[in-house]
């Protein structure tokens, strides 16, 4: 895990519900920092820095890709 990079920050669990699916569906590995910290102490995200997405570089394209498309439609808003 080392080698992953920081591609998103979130201050709130509830934007990377629909993201998590969405990756487990298209086979990226990832990794949400702090992601257990604020599930506990909403308020911890400011603390920490938010929850930090983290993929392998060679996923990174893909990944802003998906996360361009998701801040495109106003339902599933998340950046």
């Amino acid at each position: 895990m080392n080698e992953f990079v920081t591609v998103a920050t979130f201050n709130f669990i509830h934007e990377i519900t629909i993201l998590k699916t969405i990756l487990d569906n298209e086979g990226i590995p990832y990794l949400f920092q702090n992601e257990n910290v604020v599930a506990v102490d909403p308020l911890a995200s400011f603390a920490y820095g938010g929850i930090n997405l983290k993929v392998h570089p060679n996923d990174v394209m893909q990944v802003k890709e998906i996360l361009n498309n998701l801040s495109r439609r106003d339902e599933l808003r998340i950046v």
